[in-house]
């Protein structure tokens, strides 16, 4: 069984910055499994990928192509005490 101190954490883990607004892109996983792709927004909101990429390369390069479809904004949450009706 295994806890949080042998999470492996991507050398690819990064901030990334557009439009004036960051996100930290984590990649990470677990011993014997595939990598995990979670992005944090300013508000410590988090988006975790469903499923699991076979190198963290993979995870990264998924990131890279929302941002360019999407755009920084489809990462960033709502702030804290906003609610969306």
């Amino acid at each position: 069984m295994f806890d949080e101190n042998d999470l492996i954490n991507s050398p690819l883990t990064q901030k990334y910055t557009s439009n004036g607004k960051t996100v930290e892109i984590c990649i990470y996983r677990m011993p014997d499994t595939g990598w995990t792709l979670e992005v944090v927004d300013q508000y410590n909101n988090s988006t975790v990928w469903d499923g699991e990429f076979e190198t963290d390369q993979q995870a990264l390069d998924c990131f890279f192509r929302e941002i360019q479809q999407d755009g920084i904004e489809a990462m960033i949450g709502s702030a804290p005490g906003t609610y969306l009706h």
